[in-house]
């Protein structure tokens, strides 16, 4: 596996940078546990600005996985020799969950070995109208976007997920997150929380949006779309929202992001795709693959960039500014209500 192979030969021993692998849970594929794996890189410093990236959350996206092990091989390979990305690595944290759901990718399930989503999974309900099923149900393991008994609480998947995120942002000054998927349309799109509302913009909306908009000044013929998730569809119990509520509420600081790659491009270029189950979602061709991979590294020089820059624009006096251009742009009848209770 490309993965066990770089956690037993590629990871560099450099002065002044941490580095460590450990398996947070195992996931069981008849009868035989499968290991879910960390990876961290980075400032020896537990209270340093950290970033995660996230990948094979759907058993079926197999390029999430990809993409992060990509990474996290090309910046092994840089460590031997680049002084400033050792530089920016005694600064900041690095975490690769490149594989949370690897009974899904064994099976070539979107789901885990027990049918449910893990991205439907959290115990987050929407108050809002979610599309029926794909919003996630709780009808039967047999139809997609199950999320599970209620009573029978988080799958090991999404509870190792959790358990990480909140540990490292009990110390950090900021943790970033890009979860890798795959599946929704015919652009690169950066979602964010909330995916249980239209209407409730997160509280760190300036901040976000401030982040935006220093990533399309900086590169500015890249093509994501960056928007809320709910331009497209609202949904119940992403782990993300339920990350986000549980840190804000304990004044801690995450910002989630999520890379939606449009993979109905793929299809189109290769409609015969269609006849295998990834093929909706993986570019299946090798040199669709070279390219995606390459595509997304620019994305994710930035947020490292972003995170050892984090006090100028997450601590901006800016962001109530730009949290305004983004209520405009995303929720204008939040705005409106607000503008009524001032008056």
């Amino acid at each position: 596996m490309q993965l066990e192979t770089i956690i037993d030969h590629s990871i560099p021993a450099v002065k002044h940078i941490g580095t460590s692998t450990e398996v947070i849970s195992h996931a069981e594929l008849d009868g035989i546990p499968l290991p879910i794996y960390k990876i961290s890189l980075g400032a020896l410093e537990s209270d340093s600005p950290c970033l995660f990236f996230v990948g094979g959350v759907h058993g079926l996206e197999r390029i999430g996985s990809q993409v992060v092990i990509s990474l996290l091989e090309s910046l092994c390979q840089r460590l031997h020799w680049d002084e400033a990305l050792q530089h920016k690595l005694r600064r900041i944290k690095l975490i690769f969950i490149p594989l949370l759901n690897p009974v899904g990718m064994a099976k070539r399930y979107r789901s885990n070995g027990h049918h449910i989503d893990l991205m439907r999974n959290a115990p987050v309900d929407s108050k809002e109208p979610t599309p029926w099923l794909v919003g996630g149900h709780r009808i039967s393991k047999f139809i997609p976007w199950y999320r599970g008994k209620a009573i029978h609480g988080m799958e090991v998947e999404s509870q190792a997920l959790i358990n990480e995120v909140l540990l490292a942002a009990q110390t950090s000054p900021l943790t970033l997150a890009l979860d890798c998927h795959s599946g929704f349309g015919t652009k690169d799109r950066l979602w964010f929380p909330y995916a249980k509302s239209k209407l409730t913009p997160i509280a760190q909306i300036g901040a976000l949006y401030h982040l935006r908009t220093l990533f399309f000044n900086a590169f500015p013929h890249q093509n994501y779309v960056f928007e809320p998730q709910t331009k497209h569809y609202t949904c119940h119990g992403d782990l993300w929202d339920y990350l986000y509520d549980i840190t804000e509420s304990r004044q801690q600081h995450l910002l989630p992001i999520t890379l939606e790659m449009g993979s109905w491009r793929w299809v189109q270029k290769n409609p015969l795709q269609l006849l295998d189950r990834i093929g909706l979602f993986h570019p299946v061709k090798p040199h669709r693959i070279q390219r995606v991979l390459r595509t997304h590294l620019t994305l994710t020089e930035f947020l490292m960039n972003a995170t050892y820059s984090y006090q100028h624009w997450y601590l901006s006096e800016q962001n109530d500014a730009f949290a305004l251009q983004a209520k405009s742009l995303w929720y204008p009848l939040e705005l409106t209500q607000t503008a009524k209770k001032i008056l």
